[in-house]
């Protein structure tokens, strides 16, 4: 049985995505879930709600419920202090290691050049 690549890049960076969208405003589960769907981030939404319990048992996301406009209330995430901060410790890596990585699966020969240089 082989998973796909995607499938493993995705699982390696999906709570970092969510703890970006979050960063840009609080919003509603449903609202995250189409942010992260349309991307391809996630598959459904059923996905995305462990998830976000995972974040909020490490305190890195917590949920205020309030009313909507419909009556219903919707509860709204947000980043803690401590998800800012992991978020924050993801972009000083992630950038570096992106460029690491595409260097060393490009077809152009960098990488090997480089060890040979």
């Amino acid at each position: 049985m082989t998973v796909s690549i995607s499938a493993q890049l995705r699982k390696g960076v999906v709570e970092y995505c969510v703890l970006g969208v979050l960063a840009r405003e609080p919003t509603y589960g449903w609202n995250l879930s189409e942010a992260l769907i349309s991307r391809g981030v996630i598959a459904s939404i059923g996905t995305l709600y462990p998830l976000l319990a995972r974040l909020r048992t490490q305190g890195l996301v917590d949920a205020v419920e309030q009313k909507s406009t419909g009556g219903q209330s919707r509860k709204y995430y947000h980043l803690t202090p401590a998800g800012s901060q992991r978020l924050q410790d993801f972009r000083e890596q992630w950038e570096p290691f992106a460029l690491t990585v595409s260097e060393l699966v490009s077809d152009t020969g960098t990488a090997d050049s480089a060890e040979r240089g």
